[in-house]
């Protein structure tokens, strides 16, 4: 039986970061995962260029059943920490809108700088390896048996990620670990995901799929998210969208405010002063895409002249393009979805080093726990800022 100092399950962006930290620090390192490929999830994201962190990080930017689990570790590792990184690879990045950081060339250059750090750090990484079955003994070491041999470790950390986009080979494998050494695991959603439409509403709103529109969409509990809004053939997407899904829940409504930048009242009355013959129809296209004008409001409103409606038709005109409410159907699900909310209870886990309170040298790391970020680069400053937490303690 092979022994390490420290067995990491999981071969993604927090595994990956966590192996090479505690290897700098000269533990003996191994790192499994099923895959043929390491860090595909990284692979694939941002388009194949990698959102790899925010320029502003902030504890507000995460959702988690306790907020204040993420500060430690996100105050120990900055995005500045990891930019530093990136440049010291000879990385060339670019910033998009709210401070999101890309490659310029791709994310393969992202899994290249945690696979070389990890070769520098002496780290061992075995791909396609199947874990059976993991035990602790008396001595306090864990024991792990695999479809390449036995092994066993003094620190066993699970990076394996949540349940989004089972096709890169998520599994509930780290939640079912959790659960077997007596830990809590809060119930898992797609989260950072597209919305479907009901059956009713495909057929009206199917036809507009590919327009994109600034929004400003607002959840039940008020949380509000101002970016662009995209329809698709099975429902809403875009950025504002993926955004919201964090915070919506089956069966509640979605209000979205269709005109964000600009007063529609306002601009209504200035249009009726100025052109009191022009068609409604013709007034809305100029501010929104005429499919989308001709789809949300009746014909026959569309073609009375602005001086022709009454105040009451101009109120409903007013709230509709500010306040569209919307009861979706539900999400594309894990299939497309860039995070998994809940996961591993953060009240079972020091937020100084994520080992488990009750399991003396078990460690968690990246998305498996239950701390979801925003879109724009968040969930892989948490991935990073974890996987340090974790590699500077074990």
């Amino acid at each position: 039986m092979k022994h390490h100092d420290v067995i990491i399950i999981g071969a993604g962006a927090a595994g990956l970061m966590c192996a090479a930290t505690a290897g700098y620090r000269g533990r003996d390192v191994l790192v499994l995962d099923n895959a043929k490929q390491a860090g595909r999830k990284i692979l694939i994201s941002g388009g194949g260029r990698c959102n790899f962190t925010n320029q502003k990080v902030e504890p507000a930017n995460f959702i988690c059943g306790n907020p204040h689990f993420v500060k430690s570790a996100l105050a120990r590792y900055s995005s500045q920490d990891f930019i530093e990184l990136v440049e010291r690879h000879g990385i060339e990045y670019h910033q998009r809108d709210h401070g999101q950081l890309f490659c310029n060339d791709s994310a393969k250059e992202i899994v290249t700088m945690l696979l070389t750090e990890c070769e520098w750090a002496g780290v061992s990484v075995k791909l396609r390896t199947e874990i059976t079955n993991i035990a602790k003994v008396d001595s306090g070491q864990f024991l792990l048996s695999t479809s390449n041999g036995d092994l066993s470790c003094e620190s066993l950390v699970i990076a394996t990620g949540g349940l989004s986009m089972p096709k890169l080979g998520a599994t509930p494998f780290g939640y079912h670990v959790a659960e077997q050494f007596g830990l809590k695991v809060l119930p898992t959603y797609a989260g950072l995901v597209p919305f479907t439409w009901h059956s009713e509403q495909k057929q009206k709103f199917e036809p507009l799929s590919g327009i994109a529109v600034p929004s400003t969409i607002t959840a039940k509990d008020g949380t509000q998210f101002s970016e662009a809004l995209l329809f698709t053939h099975r429902g809403l997407s875009g950025p504002a969208v993926l955004q919201i899904s964090n915070y919506w829940l089956p069966g509640e409504t979605i209000s979205i405010n269709l005109l964000p930048n600009m007063d529609a009242n306002e601009a209504l009355a200035q249009a009726l002063a100025n052109h009191p013959k022009q068609s409604l129809r013709n007034t809305l296209s100029q501010w929104l895409p005429k499919r989308l004008v001709e789809v949300l409001f009746e014909e026959s409103l569309l073609n009375m002249a602005l001086n022709q409606l009454v105040h009451a038709q101009r109120d409903q005109v007013i709230a509709d393009l500010h306040d569209w409410e919307l009861l979706m159907n539900g999400t594309e699900g894990y299939r497309t979805a860039e995070v998994t909310l809940g996961g591993v209870d953060t009240n079972e886990l020091s937020s100084k080093d994520m080992q488990s309170k009750k399991v003396p040298g078990l460690f968690f790391a990246g998305e498996v726990m239950d701390v979801s970020g925003w879109l724009g680069g968040f969930n892989f400053q948490w991935a990073w800022a974890s996987g340090v937490a974790v590699g500077q303690a074990i």
